[in-house]
């Protein structure tokens, strides 16, 4: 069975997201997965939507999140991951699919993003894992 993947990705940090990307993709290929399709969005609070749309399409069987949220001088990186975690949270449940998380953060530097990149391959696993056993 060939599991087909959406991939849901965060422009903002995309020094980082086209990195996560590349070993995600590279991680579905080596499970025997393929990445279907990808939609890329301004920022890790703006997944939610594209979620909804692979959600609903017949030939995605999971929903992969890419994003780094890096820490700056306000809370605001912990308010875009909790309310993006969230509602990913309720989409999966909602639509009953696996939508998983791979966004890095919050609360963290570049240099940590840079050493967090594998957040993607994580995601791409569980995913698989999640419809495989599903």
């Amino acid at each position: 069975m060939s599991i087909n993947l959406g991939f849901v990705i965060a422009e903002f940090n995309r020094d980082l997201t086209y990195q996560m990307e590349l070993l995600g993709k590279e991680h579905a290929e080596f499970l025997g997965a393929e990445v279907k399709d990808k939609i890329l969005v301004p920022g890790v609070y703006d997944m939610p939507l594209a979620i909804k749309k692979f959600c609903e399409q017949d030939d995605i069987d999971a929903v992969v999140t890419i994003g780094a949220v890096i820490e700056g001088s306000t809370e605001h990186d912990e308010i875009v991951v909790q309310h993006a975690s969230r509602k990913i949270t309720d989409l999966s449940l909602e639509y009953n699919k696996p939508v998983t998380l791979g966004i890095a953060g919050p609360g963290m530097t570049r240099m940590e993003a840079h050493e967090r990149i594998d957040y993607a391959k994580r995601a791409v696993e569980a995913a698989v894992k999640l419809v495989q056993r599903l």
